[in-house]
């Protein structure tokens, strides 16, 4: 075997350059595919537990017809007052039942309404949540998003908000005590004071949400001890889709999953892998047919001494093995190389400090770091020189010797 190893790296290194070549196509390959797939998974991972630690695993609500939806829509066109929403009846022993289940965490009222919120000249239409301060975080990780952790100060103070972080950076809101007023769609204005920053790193969230204690927002809709909203969180955030069929099985409310919820989110992520993925498997395909050029160039130019070896003893296997080996070498090197270049573009990219403001807001780019994406990309690098070496090499085991004597005699 060592001569075989022997022969095929002398092969190799007769053509140089065409063989750096062909370690840089593959090397770009690796690179690509850790790189990408690194930011790729960063941002998903990122946005999927930071909907799984704050958004509701399961909701429960009443359910919506398409009629429902219409009227909401022109209501809005149009300047008229929404249909008011529906509510969660005996929501108080719905709650008991389901943190009964062995797989519930625990469960929260919420009533959920539209808004106006003005500070001085400025407005802002919001999305306004009422907790309990108490029950949310047991189905919310809340507090971790809150910027002074003032979470409990909403029990005691009932003419307190918290803001969304893009909602108070649209007001002009820079510190904690400033006082907004909050129309709600009965027409009724109420004057709040702001007691913490509400900031999850989800856009739509942040610029959105305004929370504050579930019973000040009955009080003010006129809707005491109703609610139109019940969120529960799971020991297991990926059986909620199954959880969810289970539980509104014997409910006549829209049980509805995270999943179900992003499923738009979700799908779109889907597209993206697809996309990245044929773009890396694109750079691989270009370096691959660099290796079979190379080889199969070799193959043509040294068919007399392919001729010798074979006199010499060597038998088909051999010849075979001498040109597979050389794409398996060009695969391995090229693998090492981009490891190395995507390891440092993971680090160069690690350290760079920009605002990233999209779907989510982060301080720079969030990378998924993980020894199996080196791994599947000396995988596929290898895979791919092997399938490009396979037809040279097979050609260079058919060749008969006498026919190349004859031909150059």
């Amino acid at each position: 075997m060592n001569h075989v190893l022997f022969l095929a790296l002398k092969l190799l290194l007769e053509r140089k350059r065409q063989t750096v070549i062909s370690f840089l196509g593959v090397s770009i390959g690796v690179s690509a595919f850790v790189v990408m797939s690194s930011l790729m998974l960063g941002f998903q991972s990122y946005f999927i537990q930071q909907v799984i630690d704050l958004e509701p695993h399961i909701r429960i609500k009443p359910k919506e017809s398409a009629e429902d939806r219409l009227r909401q829509d022109f209501s809005v066109v149009l300047g008229a007052k929404p249909k008011e929403e529906e509510k969660i009846l005996g929501w108080r022993d719905l709650m008991q039942s389901l943190d009964r289940h062995p797989e519930v965490v625990g469960s929260a009222p919420r009533l959920v309404s539209r808004g106006i919120v003005q500070y001085g000249t400025k407005e802002k239409p919001v999305n306004l949540l009422g907790i309990d301060p108490t029950r949310e975080p047991k189905a919310s990780i809340i507090e971790r998003f809150l910027v002074y952790k003032n979470l409990k100060s909403l029990e005691n103070r009932r003419d307190g908000v918290i803001l969304g972080v893009l909602v108070a950076k649209s007001l002009g809101i820079k510190e904690l005590g400033g006082k907004v007023v909050i129309t709600t769609p009965n027409g009724t204005s109420s004057t709040f004071r702001v007691i913490d920053i509400f900031d999850s790193g989800i856009t739509n969230l942040d610029d959105t949400r305004v929370y504050m204690h579930i019973n000040t927002l009955q009080s003010i809709l006129g809707k005491e001890g109703q609610v139109n909203e019940i969120v529960i969180k799971l020991k297991d955030p990926e059986r909620a889709e199954r959880l969810a069929k289970v539980f509104g099985a014997g409910l006549n409310y829209e049980v509805e999953s995270w999943q179900r919820a992003y499923r738009n989110f979700l799908s779109i992520f889907k597209i993206q892998n697809i996309i990245t993925y044929l773009i890396v498997f694109a750079i691989l395909l270009v370096s691959a047919f660099g290796i079979f050029n190379i080889i199969m160039m070799t193959v043509l130019e040294k068919k007399r001494d392919i001729a010798i070896l074979m006199a010499m003893g060597y038998s088909r296997r051999d010849i075979l093995l001498i040109f597979l080996v050389q794409g398996v070498f060009v695969g391995l090197v090229g693998a090492v190389l981009g490891s190395i270049i995507g390891y440092g573009l993971q680090e160069y990219l690690e350290s760079v400090k920009l605002d990233v403001e999209g779907l989510i807001r982060t301080p720079g780019f969030v990378l998924y770091r993980s020894f199996s994406l080196y791994i599947y990309g000396g995988i596929f690098s290898v895979l791919f020189a092997v399938l490009a070496s396979l037809y040279p090499s097979y050609r260079a085991s058919r060749l008969n010797p006498v026919d190349i004597f004859r031909s150059a005699s």
